[in-house]
């Protein structure tokens, strides 16, 4: 049926390739998901890697989060920032991979998906000021690029196969 045939009293929405059911609006509906998946797994895969990498999670000696933060803290942005982080560097390490655990983990699954995304945003936002600051040309450096990847998921969060979504279904049912 098209706009033409559609019968008095009929929903007004044309069908096919534009209406309501064709692919440019599920394609719309699902434009985050790919986003969503790249962000959640590289943040779980991240946290996980320095959780299990024994070395990362040392005060001194190569490859730890000691070594790293003494290396940027010239270069950095904030170097008071990494000053805070060498007080506790294992304490700090651990932090950071929990938290992105914790933000991979909830952006996949959809919940609180934009506190979620605003944590992985704080992480990346934290990184790029000291970790990959001094980084030229600035493009080079993937923080920023991480920063700028979780607005969109801030700004939208899940609309779709997510708890959020399920959560609201349920509450708009009951309510």
């Amino acid at each position: 049926m098209t706009r033409t045939d559609v019968p008095s009293g009929a929903p007004d929405a044309p069908t096919g390739p534009s209406g309501p059911h064709g692919l440019r609006e599920r394609a719309a509906r699902h434009a985050l998901l790919p986003l969503r998946i790249f962000l959640g797994v590289t943040f779980v895969y991240a946290g996980l890697d320095k959780l299990t990498d024994s070395a990362f999670l040392s005060a001194t000696g190569g490859g730890s989060i000691g070594e790293l933060m003494h290396g940027v803290r010239d270069t950095s942005a904030i170097p008071a920032m990494v000053d805070l982080a060498l007080k506790a560097p294992v304490g700090f390490a651990v932090a950071l991979a929990i938290g992105e655990l914790l933000v991979g983990l909830g952006v996949l699954a959809g919940l609180l998906t934009r506190i979620a995304s605003v944590g992985g945003a704080l992480i990346s936002l934290s990184l790029w000021l000291t970790v990959s600051w001094a980084v030229t040309p600035y493009y080079y450096g993937n923080d920023l690029i991480y920063l700028l990847a979780w607005t969109p998921l801030i700004l939208a969060g899940a609309p779709l196969w997510s708890l959020d979504a399920l959560i609201r279904g349920k509450r708009r049912a009951t309510a």
